[in-house]
C-alpha cells in the first residue's frame, strides 16, 4: 500500500497541485490539509488566490477514490482523507485536539482535529490517521497549548488497537517535548529514522524546515518512506509504501 501526506496550501498552487495529484492517483491513500471544500471566502487574510473548492476538483481525478472532508473552520476548511474504492473501510470520524470557542474567522490559532479511517483487510484492520497540528504565529517550539493537543493525540493513539500510520502538518520540530509525546506509544518517527532535514518546499522562505511527519506503529512494515520534491505547495509530500506485517506473516 502507498499513502502520500501533504499540506497543499489552500490549493495556492492549483496547476502543479493537480497535474500531482494526477500522476500519483494510483495511491492507495491520500491524506492533505488546508483543504478547502464549497467555500465562498477564503479564511486567511494574506493576498493568495487559494482554490476554494479544490477538494472536489481534486475528487474528481481521483474517481477510483472514496473522499472524506472534515471541516475545522466554518464547515468550509480543513482535512481531506482519500481512500482508494478497492479497500474496505469500516468507520471514519474526527477527533478535536485544540478548541480555540473564541476565533473570530482569521488568523493561526482556529481549533485543530485529527481524522481517521479504519480499513479492513482480508487479514486484519488498521487506522490511517491525518492531522494538523496547531500553529501560533510563534515559531514551532513546545507550548502548553502543543503539550495539550499532542496528549490528546497520545491519547487517541492509545486507544486504537491495531496496526496504525500517523500523518500529516504537525507545525513541530522534531526535538520538542510534544513530539516526544506523541511518540511514546512506540511509534516509529520515520522523518527521524530516515535523516529527513527539511518538509518544505523552495516556495517557503522561512528557515525552519521542518513541519511534516509520518510515524508508524510497530505492526506496519514500512518498504520505503520519501520527501518528493514536487513544488506544489509551500509543503514537500511525503510518500509512504507500506504494509502489515500480520498480513505478511498470514500470506507466506
Amino acid at each position: 500500500m502507498r499513502l502520500i501526506s501533504l499540506n497543499i496550501w489552500g490549493g495556492y498552487v492549483k496547476n502543479p497541485l493537480l497535474e500531482f495529484i494526477t500522476r500519483y492517483q494510483d495511491v492507495d491513500f491520500f491524506c492533505l490539509q488546508e483543504v478547502y471544500h464549497n467555500a465562498l471566502a477564503k479564511i486567511s487574510a494574506d493576498d493568495k488566490d487559494v482554490a476554494l473548492n479544490i477538494f472536489s476538483e481534486i475528487q474528481s481525478i481521483l474517481s477510483d477514490h472514496i473522499g472524506f472532508f472534515q471541516p475545522v473552520v466554518n464547515n468550509i476548511y480543513g482535512l481531506a482523507l482519500f481512500v482508494k474504492k478497492n479497500i474496505i473501510i469500516e468507520r471514519e470520524g474526527h477527533v478535536i485536539i485544540h478548541e480555540n470557542p473564541d476565533y473570530i474567522g482569521s488568523g493561526p490559532t482556529h481549533s485543530r482535529i485529527l481524522q481517521w479511517v479504519e480499513c479492513r483487510s482480508a487479514h486484519g484492520k488498521y487506522t490511517i490517521i491525518n492531522l494538523h497540528g496547531l500553529w501560533n504565529g510563534a515559531g514551532k517550539s513546545d507550548s502548553p497549548a502543543r503539550i495539550e493537543q499532542s496528549n490528546k493525540v497520545r491519547d487517541f493513539i492509545s486507544g486504537v488497537n491495531l496496526p496504525k500510520v500517523l500523518c500529516g502538518d504537525f507545525n513541530l520540530r522534531p526535538d520538542t517535548q510534544s513530539m516526544k509525546i506523541i511518540e511514546h506509544n512506540d511509534m516509529l518517527n520515520l522523518i527521524i529514522s530516515y535523516g529527513i532535514n527539511c518538509t518544505r518546499s523552495p516556495l517557503y522562505l522561512k528557515a525552519e524546515k521542518f513541519a511534516d511527519y509520518t510515524l508508524t506503529s510497530p505492526e506496519v512494515l514500512v518498504h520505503d518512506f520519501v520527501v518528493l520534491q514536487d513544488v506544489v505547495s509551500d509543503h514537500l509530500p511525503l510518500l509512504l509504501d507500506f504494509d502489515l506485517k500480520l498480513l505478511l506473516r498470514t500470506s507466506t
